[in-house]
């Protein structure tokens, strides 16, 4: 019996193997079937009491004999070593432990392809490599072992496009920072920071559109649960599931902005919109039929703040007529508002409205929207713009902000009759409040606004018995109940 059961080990075991395109045999005969599975529980059992010196050597027997037997030697590998390598003292053990890392990233693909990719292993190696012998290379101006770690962190990133991870980014783009000064050539950071805007936003959308598509779910849960279709414990374990699967999808958005928000603080004081400009300059008339390099200058001016520049204008233009998409028909929008053209940027934001894949990514185009009605005189589309950013996003303090405007603007709107003169800068008001409580990022400009608001007189207030802290309905085009005071 207990023969049998280790050759139907052995068989499993080798079938999962070459299912996972490891052509490596676990073991010829059932002895090394058993050492092996006894090196990977001592492994675990090591590795879950925090004992990794004793974890060390069934890790490495099971790397060097059945390195197809059990993915945690690689998924674990990075806390184990990251603490041997801080108590090791002897820097020739040391340089041995890092080399261990480093090489179960360079391996761990081919055992298991299904789960770690090509890319992902090179970004860490190149992000383990840069942790740890950094320092010495820096010192020792051993530049081309920096250079070699860079490039390590190009192909990483070309591999695994939106797909790398943050860590990565972050270290990827400090050596960027350090090989353009050793090289003192700013494109370098450039072409670092053109890979990351580029990648990374496509990381976030694809996050939110993960996340939009699970809460409709949400709605049918609720709504299974008022039927009577599912019992209370079922609902309960579909709504944690639910509520941690959109958790983990706000959580990889939080995580790349944060670290884009890290990058473009890197990049700002090498790239200048003026050294932008010279340097695309220089590659435009080159460039004008590359689709992928034109995007790239939208996309790197656009986040830097140049979007006046000639170069840009040109650049967008010829992106928007080859390949019209929401980001381009939004910058297109923007461009049109800054010179005037307001039908013009109305069309632009509509059709960038329309092609966005997420609710998120509309925001603020529903804000410039609301802005290029408003400048038209359309105040009722001004203000269902503003109200569909608030929808989507109910913190969008500058939309609050833009109905306020609205609101304070209608004096030559609203008037005749017995209709109370400034009646309408309350309703401005409270627009302005909420502004600076759901948003503190604008509640000074919101404050400002409201302090210089002027509200009716005393004497028109009286005459028609009017007293503070009533409720009050502001008529005209505005339709709010509001507060006297």
């Amino acid at each position: 019996m207990k023969k049998l059961f280790f050759v139907s080990l052995l068989c499993f075991m080798t079938s999962l193997a070459f299912s996972q395109g490891c052509n490596f045999k676990y073991g010829a005969t059932e002895e090394d079937s058993l050492k092996c599975l006894e090196e990977v529980n001592s492994f675990r059992i090591f590795y879950n009491n925090k004992q990794y010196s004793d974890a060390l050597t069934p890790w490495h027997y099971v790397v060097n004999n059945c390195p197809c037997a059990w993915d945690g030697v690689y998924t674990y590998a990075q806390t184990m070593f990251d603490n041997l390598i801080k108590a090791e003292t002897d820097s020739a053990k040391r340089e041995a432990l890092i080399d261990d890392l480093v090489n179960s990233y360079k391996v761990r693909h081919q055992y298991f392809p299904n789960k770690f990719t090509e890319g992902n292993g090179l970004g860490f190696m190149a992000f383990n490599n840069a942790r740890y012998r950094m320092k010495d290379y820096a010192a020792t101006r051993n530049y081309t072992a920096i250079e070699d770690i860079y490039n390590m962190f190009v192909r990483s990133v070309d591999m695994e496009k939106e797909n790398t991870q943050p860590n990565i980014w972050d270290s990827y783009f400090k050596l960027a920072e350090t090989m353009t000064q050793i090289k003192k050539d700013t494109t370098i950071i450039i072409e670092a920071y053109e890979r990351a805007t580029d990648y990374i936003d496509v990381a976030i959308v694809n996050a939110y559109v993960k996340y939009e598509k699970q809460l409709p779910n949400f709605e049918n849960l609720d709504s299974a649960f008022a039927k009577g279709q599912i019992d209370k414990m079922e609902y309960d374990k579909r709504f944690n599931q639910l509520s941690a699967d959109t958790a983990r999808q706000m959580k990889f958005v939080s995580n790349y902005r944060k670290t884009l928000s890290n990058i473009e603080g890197k990049f700002q004081p090498y790239a200048p919109c003026n050294v932008l400009e010279q340097v695309y300059t220089k590659k435009f008339d080159q460039n004008k039929n590359n689709m992928k390099a034109l995007k790239k200058m939208v996309l790197t001016m656009s986040k830097g703040n140049c979007i006046t520049s000639p170069v840009f204008k040109d650049a967008l233009e010829l992106v928007h007529a080859a390949e019209p998409g929401a980001q381009s028909a939004y910058l297109m929008g923007n461009l049109s508002l800054r010179n005037g053209e307001t039908a013009k940027a109305i069309d632009y934001f509509n059709e960038a409205i329309s092609l966005y894949e997420t609710q998120e990514q509309k925001v603020d185009c529903y804000y410039m929207l609301g802005l290029a009605y408003q400048l038209e005189q359309k105040y009722s589309e001004a203000r269902n713009a503003a109200l569909q950013a608030i929808k989507i996003h109910p913190n969008c303090g500058k939309a609050y902000i833009l109905i306020g405007d609205l609101y304070a603007s209608s004096g030559n709107r609203c008037g005749g009759d017995d209709f109370l003169p400034r009646c309408y800068n309350w309703a401005a008001a409270d627009k302005y409040a909420k502004a600076a409580a759901v948003d503190p990022s604008c509640a000074e400009t919101a404050n400002a606004k409201r302090a210089k608001l002027a509200f009716p007189s005393k004497q028109d207030r009286f005459v028609r018995g009017l007293q503070d802290g009533q409720s009050f309905h502001v008529g005209c085009w505005i339709q709010e109940n509001t507060t006297i005071r």
